[in-house]
């Protein structure tokens, strides 16, 4: 009994297992092939733009600094002490046209014309006294006198030395006139004191610095522009000023916030710089510290950098693209009624910041791609991205 026991032991594993393989056969040998698919196509999703022509205004991009139109150096004329200066010549004040701005001890000019206004009344006399001797020589001779009587008979040059002489006394007092208005630094226009150079008390002589000033009537920005942006701009080919030129938009950041100031192109300086290639276009704004500030809610100051937008001139009949429409190659891709990839060549007319400006014959409606494809072949078969799409 116990070795039947034993046998069964031994043998139920083998029976076990034998029955699963043939079972396991019999699955394999009665089950059908699988059928075989074809490999799915991957179409990709490009996003595109309608095509649409029309006119395009350039804008012109530069930068620069703010420099006043004029800046001078007032120098003394005369020689003195200074006796008086005014409250507004500090480096910062504004002062006004015919403002006096610094005086000059003028006691010693007051002598000299006094002396000078002396001169012309003893030459006054003398010329009255030789016209009067020369009118009885000339009467003497017409009565007493035989033959042509000689230009010293007449009194001729002794006139003539009296009259040189008060016009000599005449001009030492105009001359003593003007030293006398030296002693008194005018403001040759409204302005803006940049640098004091003297003080109460300095004696001065003739041209000894005594300030550098600068006008506000106008303040100009020097605006670099590449020589081939010169053909979308309304300027002349030669220097001078312009009447009416481009409109100008200037931007800073100022006092905290975004500043803008209407200006336009008055000049350009006429000639290339050889190193950068460059052509410099001059913008000015009027009033930049009155009613330009007003307006802007900030003074253009001097020295400020500013970004300038030129108003250029209008392109007709262009397309205004995405510069990623443009492919490295140079072409634009397109799609067909059966949404395939065709190349399309272009003429490009202006390269912006974030467009093109092309010219290219194909219809307005054409989808153009405007997404990135890491590989693209003509008549590649994609598929327009949807707002789902888009939104996925």
């Amino acid at each position: 009994m116990s070795s039947t026991r034993a046998l069964v032991k031994v043998l139920l594993p083998v029976v076990v297992v034998a029955a699963g393989a043939v079972s396991a056969k019999y699955l394999i040998d009665s089950r059908e092939p699988p059928e075989p698919r074809p490999p799915e196509a991957l179409v990709p999703v490009v996003r595109c733009l309608e095509l649409e022509r029309g006119p395009h205004e350039v804008s012109i991009t530069a930068r620069g600094t703010v420099v006043p139109r004029t800046e001078s150096t007032l120098v003394a004329e005369v020689t003195g002490r200074v006796t008086e200066i005014s409250p507004r010549l500090v480096s910062g004040g504004f002062f006004e046209p015919g403002e006096v701005l610094l005086s000059i001890d003028p006691r010693d000019y007051q002598l000299a014309l006094s002396q000078a206004e002396l001169e012309v009344a003893r030459s006054e006399r003398r010329l009255a006294e030789e016209e009067a001797d020369a009118a009885v020589a000339r009467r003497e001779w017409s009565e007493f006198g035989q033959g042509e009587a000689s230009p010293l008979t007449l009194r001729e040059p002794q006139v003539a030395e009296a009259e040189a002489s008060l016009a000599a006394a005449l001009a030492a007092q105009e001359r003593a006139w003007r030293d006398l208005e030296r002693t008194q630094v005018v403001a040759p226009y409204p302005g803006l004191v940049r640098a004091k150079l003297t003080d109460l008390g300095q004696y001065l002589t003739a041209g000894t610095a005594i300030a550098t000033v600068y006008a506000i009537d106008f303040a100009e920005v020097r605006l670099p522009l590449r020589d081939e942006e010169l053909a979308f701009l309304d300027l002349p080919s030669s220097a001078g000023e312009l009447q009416g030129g481009p409109p100008v938009l200037l931007g800073a950041a100022f006092a905290g916030a975004e500043r803008r100031w209407q200006g336009s192109i008055v000049r350009s300086e006429g000639e290339i710089d050889p190193a950068t290639r460059m052509v410099v276009a001059v913008a000015r704004v009027e009033d930049p510290y009155g009613r330009a500030a007003e307006e802007a809610g900030a003074p253009l100051a001097v020295g400020l950098f500013v970004e300038a937008e030129i108003e250029g001139v209008l392109l007709e009949e262009v397309c205004v693209l995405p510069r990623g429409a443009v492919r490295d190659g140079g072409e634009l891709y397109v799609l067909d009624a059966e949404d395939r990839l065709r190349f399309v060549d272009f003429e490009l007319v202006r390269s912006e910041r974030d467009l093109v400006v092309v010219r290219v014959p194909l219809e307005e409606g054409t989808r153009v791609v405007i997404s990135p494809l890491e590989v693209a072949t003509e008549g590649m078969l994609v598929r327009e991205a949807d707002e789902e799409t888009d939104r996925d």
